[in-house]
């Protein structure tokens, strides 16, 4: 029996492309140790994003590969994650609790952006993120009716508030603070100003993602989060219908000019299957997120259907991830979660916290 090499156990790693990373593990730098005893291989990988729905899945695609060798007749893999802090604009200095900010924006009411903000934000706490969701929607706030919360936030100092936690994620909505009817008529200024405090003034606990769930269109409260919030990527959120399109690539564009990296496209209600006969129907057309996608070079992050489940679990309190965990829906969210983090992963690492302070000194 010849003796296994380590170029032989990387050769056998590469021929498995990881479909979030995009490319093999070696080349991802995600294997940390490789260990040969005899006909005993042992890895040690570690992800950049949290991935807990995946590590089975990627563990037998390992061992499949690495248990071909010549030689190999047992395979140990261990799996693990490690979320970093990644690049924000220039100028902005990252919030000191939060590792990444990504903002979630359509660009147009009414393709569920909302809905699917915080299901992301549950998808990528249930992969094993520490999450947070901030509702940046001032004047429209629903994240506290989507996620089954009415209490208002607690003080300690009296000065800053606890985040509320929901299902595990932390989050901050004006909504908290005021009656669910009761409108806020308030100009630019304050919107802007709220926000900025909303994010500042709350005790975020050591998030690995703080999701935002940004207003539509591209305005004031956009224009703040360009200028002033540290954000490491963004999401567009689209249904397949032109008019939903049309306001989506104005967002896309908008990232694009304040330099936010913009992860992918997520496609909302992009079919329907009706809950009587089976029938599948486009009814907002087809392919829309997809070509989106193509034109700017982003990815397609996922496309999700047309369901009642959905809304029903988002007006009950309890979203889709944590209503049904193991249906299909949440299963979406999750490898949708995991796409999103993934893409965040192979962006620009933050060094700044890597770099001691320099201070000069009379002597």
């Amino acid at each position: 029996m010849s003796e296994v090499s380590q170029a032989q156990v990387e050769m056998a790693i590469k021929g498995y492309t990881c479909p979030y990373l995009k490319c093999d593990l070696v080349t991802a730098s995600a294997v940390k140790a490789i260990t040969i005893d005899g006909a005993k291989v042992t890895l040690k990988i570690e992800l950049g994003f949290p991935a807990e729905g995946y590590v089975e899945t990627l563990a037998q695609a390992l061992r499949d590969q690495v248990v071909a060798i010549d030689g190999v007749t047992d395979v140990v893999i261990e799996i693990g994650s490690r979320i970093i802090s990644h690049t924000v604009q220039r100028g902005i200095k990252p919030h000191k609790n939060i590792k990444n900010i990504i903002a979630v924006a359509s660009g147009k009411g009414g393709v569920g952006k909302s809905t699917t903000s915080v299901n992301l934000a549950l998808a990528l706490a249930a992969e094993g993120a520490r999450v947070g969701i901030l509702d940046a929607d001032i004047y429209g706030p629903s994240q506290p009716r989507m996620l089954g919360a009415n209490t208002k936030p607690q003080t300690e100092d009296g000065k800053t508030m606890m985040p509320v936690v929901c299902h595990a994620v932390q989050s901050m909505s004006i909504g908290y603070m005021i009656e669910e009817d009761n409108p806020m008529i308030w100009r630019g200024p304050m919107v802007t100003q709220a926000l900025e405090q909303l994010l500042r003034d709350t005790n975020w606990d050591a998030l690995d993602y703080l999701v935002i769930d940004l207003p539509p269109g591209t305005g004031d409260v956009q224009l703040t989060l360009a200028q002033k919030i540290p954000v490491s990527g963004s999401v567009i959120v689209t249904t397949p219908q032109d008019i939903a399109l049309l306001d989506a690539r104005k967002a896309l564009k908008m990232f694009e000019k304040v330099e936010v990296p913009v992860l992918g496209v997520i496609e909302n209600m992009s079919t329907h299957i009706c809950s009587e006969c089976g029938h599948e129907e486009h009814i907002f057309g087809a392919g829309g997120g997809e070509r989106m996608a193509e034109d700017y070079g982003v990815e397609l992050l996922g496309s999700l259907p047309l369901d009642i489940s959905i809304r029903e679990n988002a007006d009950g309190g309890t979203p889709t991830v944590v209503a049904d965990p193991e249906g299909v829906i949440a299963q979406s969210y999750r490898d949708i979660a995991r796409r999103v983090a993934a893409g965040l992963s192979r962006q620009g690492k933050d060094y700044s916290a890597a770099f001691p302070n320099i201070v000069v000194q009379n002597t």
